[in-house]
């Protein structure tokens, strides 16, 4: 949330290159074709076929011993070329006289004993570091090389004027590796380096440091040592080493880097460096050792600003902790870091402290960490991360009395707020506050300072931003992801709220009031939360199109649905649902719209098409063809001569004659009727029962001549008693032309029973039908009979 103050370069080297490399190199070459990585790939030389366009080739890390001019002469657009980590034992530099666009040579780590110069104006980093040379590998044509920055080189023995032919040059860097330095007794060295900006020099890791070397470096302005390791014996000779080193007025920033030492003499060195103009003093990778305590420091007038101390290990095990910890807490500096480290505990200043930046993380640090410190006034940034902070309430009493302070970090610990019976006391003047990565709850809100204007809640256990907050009028950044959300928060409780970030919760209908709602918000990150893509989501949508792209971060991509399942992993701007199946009302009425239509469409055609009459002849099919099936055959054939007897009017004989025979017998159906199967000499009366008998089913042909007919009373009767006594359906009802109820005489009532229990067939007027019409008549004849004919009668 906030920026480590601390200006101070922590490796130079490292910087320098990565800078180098991406600003001059890789901006300009994107395409994979200039830039080859051959790094450890077990070479043994320079591999033929490179691209010729290649610009950076980097094969550091092989086994390459011996560099020819066909091997790179080719390349001349090299302008990267990084050899290190190889076994290489002598180069002549002239192999490069064809590569003039060279800026950047890396021979580092090899096995160089012996180098022949030769002029490469455009080079800018030669590093020839940590290989085998005796004495300083330089000659005069490196004068020429006006644009180097960074020169690293190598030497076992150093002369004073060893540096002299690039006196004149400018350069922004140097490291000098002495890892191989041979130490002369009582014969002190000197070296002047005329100008450069930064100096490195490393030692070697395992020897104490014995080098009697005056160094003077005009315009100095950072200093790093690498591999110091002191005791209390040769404490003063790092001293007197230094005491040249530091003596020029414009050495800003010192560091020092992986250091073995006493407590004694670290203490000593830091009083060596009180009254220099050292402002920035950086140490990583500090082991100390023996013992640790009481010394006696002296903190006159400094212009150091800060100290930053890293990754300190202390083999020291039985020690005064007040000896360890008062030398820091009564430091007259404004900045302090003391990081990655085991410190239990850091003391309150005696008196009122000049520090207006501590940064203590990662150590482990507790509770009871400056409670009722009074002396910290001029405190404006305090960072307390990963350590064992666990009670939030304490956390805000420790502010109380630091009337300065203005940025609070306390992410990574262990921090909760139960939040029963105890209100929380925070120094008023907090701006920014980081609380991320605890284990809060939703009543930390209830335990915040009043002025807070930058909220981190990330990563700790929140599922609800209750609505009643009422001490957060000042709030305009939040943050709350990775937590368990449903909902975005009101910003009736947040009026100011204007970044909010709420990626990675549990929302999955966010409010589309929500934009409305909070009118100053000018960005949101509300991305990777569990969207469900229903009808809800339809509207947030929507409002999301209507405000600035620039507002909801990371739209589209990572706003996607995770249900249904149908639609899990589209992003919701291609999310898209129809508005009628969202609107219930409109939904129903257009249902009932499209019903109340299809059931009067389907009325109309109905009606229209006849489809009642269709359906009434289908149906009378599967009734006769059901009736026909049930028959017991046997019964019927043993005094069965016709399929059917027909009874009609006279008047109706043409359509008889015309339509009901010739379809009825061309499909092999015998019928019965009075003028050709009436046996003379009988009675009427006697031939109609007889034929009755002797026939399967009767059809009467039924009109208003019917009706009018005597005779055909008589063979209805009949008919009608047959149906009883017998108790089979063998009547066939064909209406051919409709008869009015009250012209049906009332003996005739049995006509009307029948016409209203027994279904009859509509002779129909269109011929469409009539094939329907048929169909029902051959349904009830659909019994394979063997009818006997008279003559088996009369045997």
């Amino acid at each position: 949330m906030t920026k480590d103050k601390d200006s101070v370069v922590r490796s130079f080297h490292f910087v320098y290159i990565v800078t180098f490399i991406v600003g001059n190199i890789i901006q300009s070459s994107d395409e994979s074709e200039f830039a080859v990585d051959m790094s450890n790939s077990g070479l043994t030389q320079v591999p033929k076929g490179l691209p010729t366009k290649t610009q950076v080739l980097d094969m550091s890390q092989n086994y390459i011993s011996e560099l020819h001019l066909a091997d790179v002469s080719f390349l001349s657009g090299l302008k990267v070329l990084r050899l290190s980590h190889n076994r290489i034992h002598c180069l002549d530099i002239s192999i490069f006289k064809f590569n003039q666009d060279l800026e950047y040579l890396d021979l580092s780590h090899n096995r160089l004993q012996k180098l022949s110069c030769h002029p490469i104006t455009n080079l800018k980093h030669l590093d020839l570091s940590f290989n085998d040379f005796d004495a300083l590998p330089l000659c005069k044509e490196f004068g020429n090389l006006t644009q180097l920055n960074f020169l690293g080189l190598s030497a076992t023995k150093l002369q004073q004027l060893d540096l002299l032919p690039i006196a004149h040059l400018h350069l922004n860097y140097i490291l000098l590796d002495l890892q191989g330095y041979y130490v002369k007794e009582n014969e002190p060295e000197s070296l002047q380096i005329l100008n450069t900006k930064t100096l490195h020099l490393v030692f070697h890791p395992n020897n104490l440091f014995s080098v009697q070397v005056n160094i003077s470096v005009n315009t100095l302005g950072c200093l790093q040592l690498t591999n110091i390791k002191l005791n209390n014996y040769n404490c003063q000779v790092f001293i007197k080493f230094l005491s040249e080193l530091t003596r020029g007025p414009t050495l800003l920033n010192f560091t020092l880097n992986h250091v073995e030492t006493t407590w004694k003499c670290l203490v000593r060195v830091f009083q060596f460096l009180w009254p220099r103009p050292v402002e920035y003093l950086n140490i990583y990778n500090l082991t100390t050792v023996e013992s640790i305590g009481e010394e006696d420091f002296t903190y006159s007038e400094t212009a150091l600003k800060a100290l930053k101390m890293e990754h300190i290990t202390n083999r020291v095990f039985l020690f005064s902790q007040t000896a360890l910890y008062r030398v820091f807490s009564e430091m007259n500096i404004m900045m302090l870091t003391i990081s990655d480290t085991s410190f239990i505990h850091m003391l309150c200043p005696e008196t009122t402290s000049t520090f207006k930046f501590l940064n203590f993380t990662q150590n482990v640090l507790t509770d009871s960490i400056f409670q009722k410190c009074s002396t910290l006034v001029r405190l404006e940034t305090l960072i307390l991360r990963k350590n064992e902070l666990k009670d939030l309430y304490k956390v805000g009493l420790m502010t109380k009395d630091m009337t300065s302070l203005e940025t609070l970090d306390v992410s990574w610990n262990a921090l909760a707020y139960d939040g029963h019976n105890r209100n929380c006391t925070w120094v008023g003047s907090i701006v920014v506050l980081n609380l991320s990565s605890n284990v809060l709850s939703d009543s930390v809100f209830r335990c915040l300072p009043p002025r807070v204007k930058v909220l981190d809640l990330h990563h700790n256990r929140i599922s609800n931003i209750p609505t009643d907050v009422t001490s957060l009028e000042s709030l305009q950044e939040l943050n709350v992801a990775f937590n368990s959300l449903a909902h975005f928060p009101r910003c009736g409780s947040f009026s100011g709220l204007s970044v909010l970030t709420i990626d990675y919760n549990e929302i999955s209908n966010p409010s589309a009031h929500f934009f409305q709602s909070c009118q100053k918000i000018r960005s949101i990150k509300a991305g990777n939360n569990p969207f469900q893509c229903t009808c809800e989501l339809r509207e947030f949508i929507q409002s999301v199109g209507q405000v600035p792209s620039e507002v909801v971060e990371g739209w589209p991509d990572s706003y996607e649905c995770d249900s249904p399942e149908s639609s899990k992993g589209t992003l919701l701007k291609d999310f898209h649902v129809s508005p009628l199946s969202c609107n219930t009302a409109l939904l129903i009425v257009t249902i009932g719209v499209t019903g109340l239509v299809f059931a009067v469409t389907v009325t109309v055609l109905c009606l229209y098409f006849d489809l009642p009459w269709y359906l009434r002849m289908v149906c009378q099919w599967t009734q006769t063809r059901r009736r026909a099936r049930n028959i017991n055959l046997d019964d019927l054939q043993r005094t069965l001569q016709f399929h059917a007897f027909i009874s009609y009017s006279e008047h109706d004989s043409a359509w008889v004659k015309n339509e009901l025979l010739p379809n009825l017998e061309k499909e092999d159906i015998r019928i019965c009727l009075h003028e050709r199967n009436f046996v003379p000499g009988k009675s009427i009366v006697e031939n109609i029962i007889n034929c009755i008998e002797k026939s399967y089913k009767s059809i009467f042909v039924l009109s208003p001549n019917f009706v009018q007919s005597e005779w055909c009373h008589y063979e209805l009767y009949f008919a009608h008693h047959h149906l009883f006594q017998e108790g089979s359906n063998n009547l066939i009802l064909i209406l051919l032309e409709p008869i009015p109820q009250n012209s049906i005489p009332c003996k005739f009532h049995k006509l009307r029973i029948l016409m209203t229990k027994q279904t009859y067939l509509e002779w129909p007027k269109e011929k469409s039908k009539r094939g329907i019409f048929w169909a029902n008549i051959r349904a009830a004849f659909n019994v394979n009979l063997a009818l006997i004919t008279e003559n088996d009668v009369k045997t």
